[in-house]
């Protein structure tokens, strides 16, 4: 997952060029690993094979997501929008509450566009393009991943941001 994504990412074509982030796939995977680590192992399967079929078709996830993003490619359909706003509010919350458990933390993004100064992109609106190119079975079982978490009394924002702190702290003392 991590390399296809990564492979993706170094070849999305800004409109204002690459991207800082993209001049450092250390982080990207760091990232993107941080996350992964919470999911189950059928959801990081089919989230494989979306890469794998994407990567058949010469399709590019994530510069899909971008152009989801910006508004540049039509919406997924009302089916999968429900699922995905459910899946973004539950995470909207959940990183609200790291926010005040952890207020030294700097987040990445604010959390919600009405937070969000021009031309910022808010946690709400990248996780919203990201989850519209997930297919529905990738997002179904993503959203059950998360009603599991939720029922532990976990927080998926909290459980990555953790994951990410130890895995930098390891390349920081290795590297």
């Amino acid at each position: 997952i991590l390399d296809l994504e990564g492979e993706m990412f170094s070849n999305v074509k800004s409109r204002g060029g690459r991207a800082s982030c993209q001049e450092n796939p250390d982080m990207f995977r760091i990232i993107r690993w941080g996350g992964f680590m919470l999911w189950a192992d059928g959801t990081l399967e089919s989230y494989l094979g979306d890469l794998e079929e994407a990567r058949d078709a010469d399709r590019n996830l994530m510069a899909e997501k971008d152009a989801h993003i910006e508004g540049l490619i039509d919406p997924a359909g009302e089916e999968v929008l429900q699922l995905i706003n459910e899946i973004v509010t539950r995470e909207c919350k959940w990183a609200e509450e790291f926010r005040q458990r952890y207020p030294q933390v700097r987040m990445g993004r604010p959390i919600y566009d009405s937070e969000a100064p021009p031309s910022f992109i808010s946690a709400e609106t990248y996780s919203r393009g990201e989850f519209q190119t997930y297919s529905m079975r990738t997002l179904e079982l993503y959203y059950r991943d998360n009603q599991e978490l939720e029922a532990r009394g976990q927080n998926r924002i909290e459980l990555a941001a953790l994951h990410m702190s130890k895995k930098f702290s390891e390349e920081q003392h290795t590297g």
